[in-house]
């Protein structure tokens, strides 16, 4: 049987941020996948390059562009901020060769029982084999095996469908990375006046290749992934422009508005496991690379006292990872969400151009969620303040969902 300190559930990103952010403070650490340890990734990942060079990260980086624009009403939005793509290889190499460094202990293999006494949890593999260690993290992703959510409800998810490859023509700009594209001439009256809103996110990886990628903001049930591929070509074929060869097809989901862990559980849960998908955003791999190593500590410091078991250890990374603050920002985060996935396409496109019009040092510290509660609130009335009258009586409005939330954020202890 193996014995660690703490057992790391899953590889992606999150588990292997959270293994080196654990051996970096000298515990010994156990990794368990479902898949081989240096299988390449499957998702793009995306980051603005000012969040990676706060962390002396930037050599991670396979794509970087200086020319980032957005397309919302009032024409071509110049964001004044550079936008990166991870080269995923060297992420995953980069991370793998801190938890060798850390002495990380990778085994493959499937959790599928936990079990916990005062002392140890024990995980057992679909192999039979088993692993005892004082607190178990989970970071096998958005549908974890061990980790409890505090309730259920429908649950809204951004939708992608894209292409990367040749095209006739350029789909974007030369040295150009779209953001979003929510110009929707394309689409006839009807289909925009009874479907949902979806916007283009497009970039030149060079070499005359481009990658365009039509998406869905956040939709419950999901946008489909053939509405979105039907969109993709009629916005490429108004535009004149044909595909003329695919390298890679990519159709991505994942869950925005995932409602928090259990957080009494004696199981620790890191990255989509535990809920921290950005709800205005859909982004993740900054804040688990900036909150990974203040979880990490929180863990070290309470597996120091050797009468702690499985339940106290996890109640201090809980406090650590959502503390009162947090989530009161999450709440917050998922008030202003609810509020957009109700907007039609006029309403959105005017949130956006409000949003963008913000100071920089707002609009990119709401997106990386890097504000303080009242920095948060502050940004949130001052986009009320700015907007026009047609925006502020849609921001008004309170179905139902919103009030909760925004209850929520004002109670959370």
């Amino acid at each position: 049987m193996l014995d660690f300190d703490a057992l790391v559930i899953g590889a992606g990103p999150a588990g292997m941020i959270i293994a080196a952010a654990l051996a970096e403070q000298g515990v010994k650490v156990g990794g368990l996948t479902a898949s081989p340890l240096r299988q390449v990734w499957p998702n793009t990942y995306g980051i603005w390059r000012d969040e990676l060079e706060a962390l002396g990260l930037t050599e991670l980086l396979g794509h970087c562009w200086e020319n980032c624009v957005s397309y919302f009403g009032k024409g071509e939005v110049n964001h004044g901020r550079a936008y990166g793509l991870f080269d995923k290889v060297k992420l995953q190499n980069h991370l793998l060769a801190q938890c060798e460094t850390g002495g990380v202990e990778w085994q493959q293999g499937k959790a599928i029982n936990i079990e916990h006494d005062h002392k140890r949890s024990i995980v057992t593999t679909a192999a039979g084999e088993t692993i005892r260690a004082r607190v178990v993290i989970d970071a096998s992703g958005h549908n974890p095996m061990f980790i409890k959510r505090q309730q259920q409800e429908a649950v809204a998810f951004q939708t992608a469908y894209g292409i990367v490859g040749h095209f006739s023509a350029p789909p974007v700009n030369p040295q150009q990375f779209v953001l979003q594209d929510f110009r929707s001439e394309h689409l006839s009256a009807t289909e925009r006046a009874t479907e949902p809103p979806t916007f283009l996110y497009g970039m030149d990886f060079g070499n005359d290749v481009y990658f365009v990628e039509e998406t869905s903001l956040a939709m419950a049930p999901p946008v489909s992934f053939e509405l979105l591929e039907r969109r993709l070509h009629q916005r490429l074929a108004a535009r004149g422009v044909q595909v003329t060869a695919i390298h890679e097809v990519e159709r991505c989901i994942f869950p925005m508005t995932l409602p928090l862990p259990d957080l009494h559980q004696p199981v620790v849960a890191f990255g989509g496991a535990a809920s921290m998908v950005h709800p205005a955003s859909g982004y993740m791999v900054g804040a688990l690379l900036r909150r990974g190593p203040s979880l990490a500590a929180a863990i070290a410091t309470k597996l120091q006292d050797t009468q702690a078991g499985p339940t106290v250890i996890a109640q201090a990374a809980w406090q650590e990872l959502w503390n009162r603050d947090r989530l009161r920002k999450y709440y917050l985060y998922r008030f202003g969400l609810e509020k957009l996935m109700r907007f039609d396409e006029v309403l959105l496109k005017q949130h956006f151009d409000t949003f963008f019009s913000l100071p920089r040092g707002q609009w990119s510290g709401f997106l990386a969620d890097t504000l303080s509660t009242p920095a948060l609130v502050a940004v949130m009335v001052r986009l009320f303040a700015i907007a026009p009258n047609s925006l502020r009586w849609g921001l008004l409005q309170f179905p139902g969902r919103e009030s909760n939330l925004l209850w929520q954020s004002i109670t959370s202890k």
